[in-house]
């Protein structure tokens, strides 16, 4: 782990949380490299069950293996935990699956660095040029557009975006307590609840390399009733403790 240390001011670790990318992994490490060489690399290998974390470390990327399946949000707050342990002023997310072109990493970054806030949304929607992946996906996404803008008194234009920054506040809160599964929604909601501010950048995104998405018509219902449950239990803790 010596090689995943901060270096210098305004340390930036690059997060990978990885399940069953074998196909992609690889690829993905090495095009952030060819554009942030700099850059310390952590893949969060969720106990895959093909040659992911093998691919990872032949790339070049520090590879952590969690001893049990933990899903993306338990990864994630793995990663994030060991980041503010370790010292480091910024993460950025990006999946494993080649989705999130490395070259916005310098756009989130340097946004988190001079905009104040503690979180930094790469957006596909907010210059009203992205494409939605599937008819189902873009109902999920104007869906929760609307919700969270009532929450939020904000509009936050792509709430499912997993290509994240946050800064070492984000950090601090996010390394004790991260919603589990299906993160990126209820992760607004804590920031709401804590009184930190978002800010989305307008990136562009691609089809996954390899592999499909787990997210089906009948996952996406799920995932909306699971996702609105959690905003549910936000909440009432915001409400609580404003007692």
């Amino acid at each position: 782990m010596a090689v995943i240390a901060p270096r210098g001011p305004d340390s930036l670790l690059l997060l990978i949380p990885a399940y069953n990318e074998e196909g992609a992994v690889a690829s993905v490490i090495e095009e952030i490299q060819r554009y942030h060489s700099d850059l310390p690399i952590l893949v969060l290998d969720d106990c895959s069950a093909d040659g992911t974390r093998s691919e990872a470390i032949r790339a070049g990327a520090e590879v952590i293996t969690v001893p049990h399946h933990l899903g993306l949000g338990g990864c994630v707050q793995a990663g994030y935990r060991l980041a503010y342990d370790l010292g480091f002023d910024y993460v950025i997310r990006l999946d494993g699956d080649g989705q999130h072109d490395p070259r916005y990493i310098s756009l989130l970054y340097e946004t988190l660095k001079t905009s104040g806030v503690q979180m930094v949304i790469g957006s596909r929607y907010v210059d009203g040029s992205g494409e939605y992946t599937s008819a189902i996906r873009g109902l999920g996404v104007v869906f929760f557009r609307w919700f969270l803008s009532l929450i939020l008194s904000k509009r936050v234009h792509d709430p499912t975006s997993g290509f994240v920054g946050v800064n070492r506040q984000a950090l601090e809160v996010f390394a004790r307590s991260f919603p589990l599964e299906y993160p990126e929604i209820e992760a607004l909601v804590v920031l709401k609840r804590l009184l930190f501010q978002f800010e989305e950048v307008p990136v562009k995104m691609r089809k996954r390399m390899a592999g499909r998405s787990t997210i089906t018509p009948i996952r996406s219902l799920y995932y909306v009733l699971h996702v609105l449950l959690g905003v549910l239990v936000n909440i009432l803790k915001y409400q609580g403790g404003k007692r």
